[in-house]
């Protein structure tokens, strides 16, 4: 009879346990539990640095000998996601007269492309609100911002505190609202870098969905907004990126975690001539073409079709001097965003013109080999005919120069880190 008696409590509370927690479960003033974080980001190390100490970084990414074509990956610490330096003034001038000169055709967000790739608009507001949790605390003396109550927000901030509210640039003495701005131009105006936001769509493949792109120097946002990855790389006639790049880049971007951000570089050169045909405003904010490469590219918004390299070229024949010629370099990191699962893609762009650059030890030389090492798809790509052979010729006085005196590349990587 006990053993029945047992069987028959075991049933009851079997049957009305639902119902019993629903009932201690649904009062009126308890309060859900807190909900765990989708992602516990790692502590960021604050930079103590004034901003007027920080030198732009020496990125030098080429290399002695035989060309390759790779991703060039490597993993990235969280507190080095955004790198700001004594030149963020300047930076932010070419910033907002480009936004203001051309808004959308510099910074867009666009709908759904219904049954291809959902909207860019969720992703777009989570980038803000990460940029700016990220800046207060690496650049804390750089940044302040208020916040809302963490108990009436739907949202919480990093580590649990209320989302940010506003954020205020302190460098410029500017204050933007993370509620009532738009997303993208807000960032636009925190960093130095241009931004990206890829979403993958149903067809696997990732789309560009809204971005900032303020300083691309040979492509246009307008141009390249709502497509996916591979036709971005292959419009743009990307130097054997079929046959090298597409399916190792599909597959890592369709793999990339949350907990794993990752950056790389790349290099080209452009030419800089002062008379080249620009407004007065823009010759006057940004002197070196870091937002488009006129002297290069010809007019950027024009009626008809934009000039490509192979009448750049011709455009600049034999006037080129060493005096013209920029090294133009980019860093550029990869994170998948927690909330909504889209990849930001963040472009810094650094120049230091070739009279500058041939001062550094063992540069030259290197610089030299690697300009000469380039196949014939890289150097038309690159616009080699239309400065390499002032380049070369440059380069390898300097280094003659150089190895008289006793000077040597000692970093065989080609990297300064």
């Amino acid at each position: 009879m006990e053993h029945l008696h047992t069987v028959a409590l075991v049933t009851v509370l079997c049957v009305f346990s639902p119902w019993l927690y629903r009932c201690t479960n649904n009062r009126p003033n308890r309060k859900p539990p807190p909900a765990k974080p989708l992602f516990e980001y790692p502590a960021i190390e604050p930079c103590t640095q004034e901003l007027s100490q920080i030198k732009p970084t020496p990125y030098r990414p080429f290399k002695w000998g035989v060309y390759h074509v790779t991703m060039g990956i490597r993993t990235m610490d969280w507190h080095e996601w955004i790198e700001l330096d004594r030149e963020f003034e300047k930076y932010y001038r070419i910033r907002c007269y480009r936004i203001r000169a051309y808004g959308e055709k510099v910074v867009r967000t666009l709908d759904a492309q219904p049954g291809v790739v959902p909207s860019g608009h969720s992703a777009a507001r989570e980038v803000i609100h990460e940029l700016a949790e990220y800046l207060i605390r690496r650049y804390p003396h750089l940044y302040s911002v208020t916040r809302h109550d963490p108990s009436t927000a739907i949202e919480a901030g990093w580590y649990g505190k209320g989302p940010i509210r506003t954020i205020t640039l302190r460098v410029v003495g500017r204050t933007l609202n993370l509620d009532h701005e738009d997303p993208m131009t807000t960032a636009a105006f925190l960093v130095q870098d241009d931004l990206a936001i890829l979403l993958e769509g149903s067809d696997g493949r990732y789309y560009l969905q809204a971005g900032a792109i303020i300083v691309p120097g040979t492509w246009r946002l307008e141009d390249k907004a709502g497509m996916p990855l591979d036709e971005i790389h292959e419009s743009g006639d990307v130097p054997l990126y079929r046959e090298r790049l597409h399916l190792s880049l599909g597959r890592f971007i369709k793999r990339l975690p949350v907990d794993k951000p990752v950056v790389r570089n790349n290099y080209t050169f452009q030419v800089v001539d002062p008379t080249t045909n620009r407004p007065d405003d823009e010759k006057l904010v940004d002197r070196d073409e870091l937002g488009w490469l006129s002297t290069m590219m010809g007019e950027e918004f024009p009626d008809s079709q934009i000039a490509r390299h192979g009448e750049c070229k011709r455009k600049l024949g034999s006037t080129v001097t060493p005096e013209m010629i920029i090294l133009r370099t980019e860093r550029q990191t990869l994170r998948r965003l927690p909330k909504t699962g889209a990849i930001l893609f963040t472009i810094r762009t650094y120049t230091t013109p070739v009279v500058e650059l041939v001062q550094e030890p063992g540069i030259p030389s290197r610089l030299a080999s690697a300009v000469r090492s380039w196949p014939d798809v890289v150097a038309k790509y690159k616009s080699r005919e239309a400065f390499g052979e002032v380049l070369l010729s440059y380069l390898d006085e300097w280094a003659t120069k150089q190895a008289a005196a006793g000077i040597v590349d000692t970093d065989e990587k080609g990297y300064p880190f």
